[in-house]
């Protein structure tokens, strides 16, 4: 096991590729918290099947746009598992429309969410880190942050922020043992793709050079990948996880 009694928080951890990295992390032998914001009944579930992979899981309903309800997360999870090892920020939404029908309300909430959310995490856990001197961050972004998409621009915005704060922060914790990478999915199969018309989908295929939609677990190995000994020369980086379909 990679990840052998570690200790992990995954942010927006009941659906999509969040579920699906909590469930990896505990193969890998990593005990994990996750938030969930509103369903008690998925993250009770999601619970359950983390523990029968022989791991202990907590779940938490918090707001990670929430300053202080981040705090709480990092002092619960220390006082609960008695360490913090991993963080992975992955809560995340998106509020798609063109930018002069986008009410201010829609670009603030995803801001807010996917950029502020970010930092109110790693601002409360970097300081565990950097006291016991290891840790590694993986924050989820997308390729709309690197290539930007139309109708995308709060979305865009608060990905590409991500890029930039995993960037900085890489190059201001190194020293101290800590890594901060950054996995930048394209379109993949969850419930934000299975939104979109057929059409539409049925177009962007056509585009993607291996010829299919990503899978949960094409980011969830690049996630163990990124947080094991293997990659333990690697900080700073975004690895971007897309079939091809923004090769540059």
């Amino acid at each position: 096991m990679l990840l052998k009694d570690k200790v992990a928080i995954v942010t927006g951890g009941t659906r999509g590729i969040g579920r699906a990295i909590v469930l990896e992390l505990a193969r890998e032998g990593a005990n994990v918290a996750f938030t969930y914001l509103r369903s008690q009944q998925e993250a009770e579930s999601l619970c359950g099947e983390v523990e029968k992979l022989g791991r202990r899981a907590l779940s938490l309903q918090i707001d990670v746009r929430d300053f202080q309800k981040a705090k709480e997360l990092v002092e619960k999870v220390k006082e609960d598992f008695g360490r913090l090892d991993i963080l992975v920020n992955n809560a995340g939404i998106n509020k798609d429309k063109a930018l002069m029908l986008m009410a201010k309300e829609d670009w603030q909430d995803v801001i807010d969410t996917n950029l502020t959310g970010t930092f109110n995490v790693s601002r409360n856990a970097i300081v565990t880190f950097l006291k016991q001197k290891s840790g590694d961050i993986i924050n989820i972004t997308s390729v709309s942050g690197i290539a930007g998409m139309g109708r995308q621009t709060n979305y865009a915005a608060s990905k590409a922020g991500i890029i930039g704060f995993t960037k900085s922060l890489a190059k201001e914790v190194a020293a101290y043992n800590i890594r901060v990478n950054a996995v930048a999915p394209g379109f993949i199969e969850t419930d934000m793709l299975s939104s979109l018309k057929d059409e539409y989908k049925d177009a962007i295929v056509k585009k993607i050079p291996l010829g299919r939609f990503g899978r949960a677990e094409d980011v969830t190995g690049v996630v163990k990948f990124l947080l094991s000994d293997a990659a333990g020369f690697i900080t700073g980086q975004t690895i971007v996880v897309d079939g091809g379909l923004f090769i540059q």
